[in-house]
C-alpha cells in the first residue's frame, strides 16, 4: 500500500516539473523554505493542509486536482493488490482428484 505523504510529494513534484518550474520558484510563492518543500516532495515530511493549500496556490493548481491524482494512485494500487498473483492450487491429492471428477 502506498504511503500518503510519498504520493502527495510525487504528485506535487510531477506538477512542478510539468510546469518547468524550480523548487525555488514554488518555495518562494508558497512562502515555505526550499529545504522543507524538497522534503515534502520526497515524502520525508507530511504537509499540513495549510501548507498544501499554499503549495497548490504557488503551482496555480486547485488542491482538488492534486488530491484527485493522489486518490487515483491509491485506487490503482488497491486494485493491483486485490488481483491474485497465482491461482489456488489444491494442497492435497483428494482435493485434486475431486476437482478432476467434476469436470
Amino acid at each position: 500500500m502506498p504511503v500518503l505523504r510519498n504520493e502527495i510529494g510525487e504528485v506535487l513534484r510531477d506538477a512542478r516539473l510539468t510546469q518547468g518550474r524550480t523548487l525555488r520558484d514554488i518555495s518562494s510563492g508558497a512562502r515555505v523554505s526550499l529545504g522543507y518543500l524538497s522534503e515534502v516532495e520526497r515524502g520525508q515530511k507530511e504537509a499540513s493542509s495549510e501548507l498544501l493549500a499554499s503549495i497548490c496556490e504557488a503551482l496555480d493548481m486547485p488542491m482538488s486536482s492534486i488530491l484527485r491524482e493522489v486518490s487515483d494512485r491509491f485506487a490503482a494500487a488497491e486494485s493491483l493488490e486485490s488481483v491474485p498473483v497465482m491461482p489456488s492450487i489444491p494442497d492435497t491429492v483428494p482435493e485434486l482428484l475431486s476437482s478432476m471428477r467434476t469436470r
